[in-house]
């Protein structure tokens, strides 16, 4: 499927790997919609992209439905990459006592519930799709992580909803094969996004340093190029791809 012309939507798009996709995408000539919470810098780099910004809170069905109908006026929506998402740490039980039950539910909410939210959502547009030549009308792109794998110290909620969008990759390619919608999901392992750069800079020189190569932090384009790959490579489906540079996770 070529990304020429094609319209696509970015969840978490105002910033980060979203905000690096969505670069990536208007850069090979498609038309996006930047969904987010953060309405200052979405709108900002719709502006500056000449694209469109939609309020969306990925657990809200209104609000999911609301990106898509942004979508669907610039025309049919043939692409969804879902790169919203939190991390906040918590151990099972630390100095304040249990682990916040709601603050576990929240992170399963927005990570892997957004996710399928929006998926489900963007393949019943999809579904309508006049084909390509492939046979193609769409591709849904997630975003998990190398936690879902690898989860360290007080990363239980964070590694668990990782784990869900990893484990549902599979089942929805499968549900949506015959639509000839494809499904993947990226594994990114530590890249500078402003959750790492909220870290103190030895910190974030340290876990570069863990990275046997390249050894640094992985950057939003690196993360770009492979959603082109997988947008473009019609055999790409079913799978979840690490992109870490070969690194495990420590327990801490």
């Amino acid at each position: 499927m070529e990304i020429k012309n094609k319209v696509f939507i970015v969840t978490g798009g105002a910033s980060g790997l979203g905000a690096g996709t969505a670069r990536m995408l208007v850069a090979e000539g498609a038309r996006v919609v930047l969904a987010d919470l953060q309405d200052e810098a979405g709108e900002k780099l719709a502006a500056e992209l000449g694209q469109v910004y939609v309020h969306c809170d990925v657990t809200q069905e209104a609000d999911g439905q609301a990106a898509i109908g942004a979508a669907q006026k610039l025309g049919s929506i043939f692409g969804l990459i879902n790169c919203a998402g939190v991390a906040p740490a918590s151990r099972i039980v630390g100095k304040n006592g249990p682990h916040p039950l709601d603050l576990f539910q929240k992170v399963v909410m927005i990570n892997l519930v957004g996710t399928f939210n929006m998926s489900r959502l963007a393949a019943a547009a999809m579904s309508e799709n006049t084909p390509e030549p492939t046979g193609e009308r769409g591709v849904l792109i997630n975003t998990a992580s190398v936690a879902a794998y690898d989860g360290q110290i007080g990363q239980a909620a964070y590694a668990a909803s990782k784990a869900g969008v990893v484990g549902m990759t599979l089942p929805i390619a499968r549900d949506l094969s015959k639509a000839g919608i494809r499904c993947c999901t990226i594994a990114p392992g530590i890249f500078g996004t402003p959750m790492i750069f909220g870290m103190p800079q030895e910190v974030q020189d340290s876990l570069a340093a863990n990275i046997p190569f390249p050894a640094r932090l992985g950057r939003p384009e690196d993360y770009a190029k492979l959603v082109n790959s997988i947008i473009t490579n019609d055999m790409l489906n079913g799978e979840t791809i690490r992109l870490d540079g070969a690194i495990r996770m420590a327990p801490k």
